[in-house]
């Protein structure tokens, strides 16, 4: 490999990181996972000229260094696991350890810097306003979580039990109402104008607009076909030879889609666009979930390009 085609794979765990690097040499393979040895890494790898680095979500102990290293100038790619898994698989490696880890995932990224759409599997710098939204976005997630568990319990409980179920339910309504009132508070002060624009669409409260700008930076910054594979809501194709395999959407991000989903319900009885749209789907023969999905996508791709030019919905250029 030449200088340009550094490659670098990071195996994330609670209290380190390994590395490997193709294409260079990096005395160190193992890093704590702690702000200082961040540093560090992002300095040994600086003047490497990396072209990727790979590393996969791990339910938040990436954040810190992913953050840290595109501070330092680094494209970062945060995968998914199964990616990853798969393509070690594809490989032939079916031994796993974290050094192992790290040396597939530099592989890994040797292929994905190759791709023409790598800027789309760049992962845009968090400042920390995005970062405190991200978190209470989650933790809104898991207290409706925890509150939707507590009424199931709730219905099958016997007398004894019921009142210390229902004290549950209680206390995780009044944090889950002092999580939103925050998460909403922190929206108006520092994304007030996206706020307003997103939510100028029918369909998206005050939830969707705050998970959305949380968790799709990308929005705004990729083209209407980017952005519904970004999120899972493109129809994939499934075809062999003369067989035309029913396209089906997959992968993406769950949390984004299920939050669009929910808006979509809402948009395709009261926005007169996508209302209008889901109808003549349907009328077309669609089946209800093809044409809501394909509602989700009409919806994403329009927020995208309002995003993108800074003009809230007008109806009269969202027609069906």
């Amino acid at each position: 490999m030449s200088v340009s085609s550094v490659v670098v794979g990071i195996d994330i765990a609670k209290a380190h990181v390994d590395v490997a690097v193709l294409g260079a040499k990096l005395d160190a393979q193992r890093f704590d996972n702690e702000a200082e040895a961040h540093s560090a890494l992002a300095a040994a790898l600086q003047p490497l000229g990396v072209a990727l680095v790979v590393m996969e979500a791990t339910g938040g102990y990436e954040a810190a260094l992913a953050c840290a290293l595109q501070a330092a100038g680094l494209p970062v790619a945060v995968v998914n696991p199964r990616q990853a898994r798969d393509f070690a698989k594809s490989m032939g490696r079916l031994a796993k350890t974290d050094r192992i880890d790290a040396r597939m995932l530099a592989e890994f990224a040797a292929v994905l810097a190759r791709r023409d759409d790598l800027a789309s599997l760049i992962r845009p710098l968090a400042d920390a306003q995005q970062q405190a939204l991200a978190a209470m976005v989650t933790r809104r997630r898991q207290l409706v979580t925890m509150m939707l568990s507590e009424r199931q319990r709730l219905q099958l409980a016997i007398a004894v039990v019921r009142p210390s179920i229902q004290a549950m339910i209680e206390a995780i309504r009044i944090q889950l109402d002092d999580v939103e009132a925050q998460m909403v508070g922190h929206v108006q002060t520092h994304y007030a104008e996206l706020d307003k624009l997103l939510r100028s669409a029918s369909g998206i409260g005050a939830v969707a607009s705050a998970t959305l700008i949380a968790e799709l930076p990308e929005l705004g910054k990729l083209n209407r076909r980017e952005i519904a594979a970004l999120v899972g809501v493109a129809p994939m194709a499934n075809d062999s030879g003369n067989t035309k395999g029913r396209r089906r959407v997959q992968g993406g991000r769950f949390e984004i889609r299920r939050v669009l989903y929910m808006a979509t319900l809402t948009a395709a009885r009261h926005n007169p666009a996508i209302k209008a749209f889901y109808d003549r789907l349907k009328a077309a023969g669609k089946l209800p979930k093809v044409a809501l999905v394909a509602c989700m996508r009409k919806l994403l791709t329009t927020l995208n390009a309002m995003v993108k030019t800074n003009k809230p919905w007008d109806q009269s250029l969202h027609g069906a």
